[in-house]
C-alpha cells in the first residue's frame, strides 16, 4: 500500500509538472513591479539627507562621482522594504531580487543595498556601513542614485534601506 500510494504521488507530482504551459512560463516573467510612489514620503527625509551628506563626503575622499537622490521609485522600494522588516522585526535582503528587476525597469544598470537596524543618527549607521566591506563596497560602488527607507517601528527603533543604482 505504501509502494502504492509512493507511486501515486510521483505520478501526480511528475503530471503536474509536466502539465505547466508556455502561458504560466510568460506570467513569471512579466512580473509587475509597480509600487506606490507615495511611500517614498514615509522616509526620514532629514536622516537620510544626512546619511548621502556623509556618504558622498566619504566618496569624495576616494574620487568617486557624488550620489544623487532619487525621492521616487528607489526611496519607494527601500520604505517598502522598510516596512517589511519592522514586520518581521529582523534586517534581511528578502527579495533584493525584485528590487533590483523594477529598478532596471526604471534604467537602471546595477543596483545595490545596504539594510541596518537600531542606529539613532545618521552618523553612527555610516560608520557601521563603512565598517563592514559589503556595506562599504555598496557605498564605494559604481553608483550614481539612491533611495532610502528609514523609519522608526513602534518603539522608535529606526530601520534602514538604502537602494543604489547606476543608471
Amino acid at each position: 500500500m505504501r509502494t502504492l500510494n509512493t507511486t501515486l504521488l510521483a505520478f501526480v507530482l511528475l503530471f503536474t509538472v509536466a502539465s505547466c504551459s508556455t502561458e504560466d512560463t510568460n506570467t513569471v516573467e512579466e512580473a509587475n513591479y509597480a509600487i506606490d510612489l507615495n511611500l517614498a514620503h514615509e522616509t526620514d527625509w532629514e536622516m537620510a539627507e544626512e546619511i548621502l551628506i556623509l556618504v558622498n563626503e566619504h566618496r569624495a575622499t576616494l574620487g568617486l562621482n557624488a550620489i544623487k537622490k532619487d525621492k521616487q521609485h528607489a526611496s519607494a522600494y527601500a520604505v517598502d522594504h522598510t516596512k517589511y522588516m519592522i514586520d518581521l522585526k529582523q534586517i534581511n535582503h528578502d527579495n533584493f531580487q525584485y528590487r533590483t528587476q523594477a529598478l532596471k525597469g526604471q534604467g537602471a544598470e546595477k543596483v545595490g543595498e545596504n539594510v541596518a537596524f537600531g542606529y539613532t543618527d545618521a552618523q553612527t549607521v555610516v560608520t557601521a556601513w563603512l565598517n563592514s566591506v559589503g556595506h562599504r563596497r555598496a557605498i564605494e560602488g559604481d553608483f550614481t542614485h539612491s533611495g532610502f527607507g528609514i523609519i522608526p517601528n513602534s518603539n522608535g527603533t529606526y530601520y534602514f534601506t538604502q537602494l543604489f543604482y547606476k543608471r
